[in-house]
């Protein structure tokens, strides 16, 4: 287990500007980019009377109460956008776990490092998996650590702004919900870990077996095998439309990176009005996320990206490039 341990994190170090730079930066210049459009708005806004609010030096509402309603749906407003800023966040990461698994075992036969690390007492079986968990893990872990404080800055940003304008600071805050919001991102790595498998497994195989340019073969065999599908219709003898194919084989094997991609399998308990920003995040709680778990679609791509790991463990056994 320390063996382990400390793979996963040769794995951290040697791609730290993929896993913790990148994400950091994108927070960094998300926040800025905000932080300018806040105040140009108010910066304009002194000039006109924009949404209600007159400028006299003092910022204020000008004929108009916050009602309860106003505030529980501004408080509906932050978490929904902490849950923005993080998911742009693991996009990104997504790009980066992308390329690090094309590669993660092709740059080691490349400049013939896996000479030097097969010489040393370390099974193939637990390099594979310290690259398994640092994508499907590690990295996530980290771009929701990053998605969360850079959505809390935003979020006391716009608390402070809010403040000029007449409303509480702490009336607002408290009507947001970003404990909650920090538990339900961490609690979705699992399911996050699970719908990428098929992903990782296609792109760590295509790393391992490849004698050159991992990335073309990584694209081109899917998207090829759903063209032949769709021009020959072959989808339609077992029933099937040729996008059933693009959606769950190329999309599964390509796509699956993308946060959030779970959710066409899942299913709320109440489809609440969405005129109510509050309960359309209460019914799509973790609740309806873990409900994609009842899609037979995410275990068998689960299980297809498991048998390519097993795959990609091979042939890094077995595979001779000289």
């Amino acid at each position: 287990m320390k063996t382990f341990y400390w793979l996963v994190k040769r794995e951290f170090w040697e791609h730290k500007g993929g896993f913790f730079w990148a994400p950091v930066v994108t927070g960094i210049v998300f926040l800025v980019l905000n932080t300018m459009g806040i105040i140009l708005g108010e910066v304009f806004g002194r000039r006109s009377n924009w949404g209600g609010f007159k400028y006299n030096g003092d910022l204020h509402f000008q004929g108009s109460n916050i009602t309860p309603e106003d505030l529980h749906n501004a408080g509906a407003g932050i978490d929904i956008m902490l849950y923005a800023i993080a998911g742009i966040v693991l996009a990104v990461t997504a790009i980066v776990v992308f390329f690090y698994c094309l590669g993660a075992l092709y740059d080691d036969r490349r400049d013939r490092s896996v000479l030097f690390w097969k010489s040393l007492p370390l099974s193939d079986t637990s390099t594979v998996l310290s690259k398994v968990v640092s994508a499907i893990l590690l990295a996530p872990a980290i771009a929701v650590v990053v998605g969360v404080i850079v959505g809390l800055a935003l979020a006391i940003l716009v608390a402070i702004v809010a403040t000029m304008h007449g409303i509480g600071v702490w009336s607002l805050l408290i009507e947001a919900h970003p404990f909650r919001v920090v538990l339900n991102l961490v609690l979705l790595i699992p399911l996050y870990a699970i719908w990428a498998l098929p992903t990782i497994g296609w792109l760590l195989l295509c790393s391992s077996w490849a004698r050159g340019k991992p990335f073309l073969w990584a694209i081109a065999l899917p998207v090829g095998a759903g063209v032949i599908v769709s021009w020959f219709g072959l989808m339609g003898i077992a029933g099937l439309s040729s996008g059933w194919f693009w959606k769950n084989v190329v999309g599964r094997m390509l796509g699956s990176l993308i946060p959030g991609g779970w959710v066409g399998n899942a299913s709320p308990l109440v489809m609440p009005s969405r005129d109510d920003p509050a309960a359309v995040l209460e019914a799509l709680d973790l609740s309806y996320h873990y409900s994609a778990l009842a899609s037979p679609s995410l275990w068998i791509g689960a299980a297809a990206g498991v048998a390519m790991i097993a795959g990609a463990i091979w042939f890094r056994r077995w595979r001779d490039d000289s």
